[in-house]
């Protein structure tokens, strides 16, 4: 799995930034690439900062890209429900954010001020892999499997809904023919269009503090590029399909 420093480990300068995180973008939990920055020398605080000033921009920007998707629905219950709310506006806004981070700064321009979103219900607590019963464990395992990413990548979603047993075999069978047909794929193409353009738009805003040094700087590009080119957008349309 991918190294990361979970919100319950987080030393106080992690912790700070990851507050900070929660608060503006309206979120009660932080996603995995953040946790996974903060376990490479710098990557965290650089990352943060240079998105931070854009984020005035990127409700209007997220709405934008789920407008431009049509998914089907797959009915997991109120509570899980929720959650897939959680995750939603988290990927929505990191694959815009992160794509312009990717990118890098591009002309300059200043976001006008405006409030965080409101901040979304607490979740139910995130569980560890290792401690979930064997059954399933491997059903979390089988739901991150079928989407074939490097450096064993299990989305952070798939092992939430654990906290329901009784989803994650159901969903790995409804995904699967998904998958394997190319649908999920042509999603993914959709989202990566319309997110393109509003990364785009983002890119004079970003700033430009001190980079991190160059080994932790080319580690996290790597496990970026994978995340906003796959993990991300593959995981937008099967959040949204996730309804009550």
């Amino acid at each position: 799995m991918l190294a990361e420093v979970r919100e319950a480990d987080a030393p106080p300068e992690v912790a700070a930034i990851y507050a900070q995180l929660r608060e503006a973008c309206g979120l009660p939990l932080v996603n995995l690439i953040w946790r996974h920055f903060a376990t490479l020398d710098g990557v965290l605080p650089w990352a943060w900062n240079s998105v931070r000033p854009t984020l005035p921009l990127l409700a209007g920007a997220r709405e934008r890209v789920r407008a431009a998707l049509a998914v089907p629905s797959l009915p997991v219950g109120e509570e899980a429900a929720r959650l897939a709310a959680l995750y939603n506006r988290g990927n929505l806004g990191n694959l815009i954010l992160l794509t312009a981070l990717l990118r890098g700064k591009q002309g300059h321009s200043t976001a006008p001020e405006a409030p965080p979103p409101e901040m979304l219900p607490a979740s139910v607590p995130l569980p560890k892999l290792e401690e979930l019963p064997a059954a399933t464990a491997r059903a979390v395992r089988a739901l991150g499997a079928l989407h074939g990413h490097e450096a064993g990548v299990i989305p952070t979603l798939y092992l939430h809904l654990a906290h329901w047993p009784a989803l994650p075999t159901p969903l790995c069978a409804a995904l699967s023919p998904m998958i394997a047909t190319g649908r999920i794929a042509a999603l993914r193409e959709a989202v990566l269009a319309a997110a393109s353009v509003e990364a785009d738009g983002l890119r004079p805003c970003l700033a430009a503090p001190p980079e991190p040094p160059a080994e932790a700087l080319s580690a996290a590009r790597g496990t970026l590029r994978l995340f906003v080119t796959r993990v991300i957008p593959e995981m937008v349309p099967i959040g949204l399909m996730l309804r009550p």
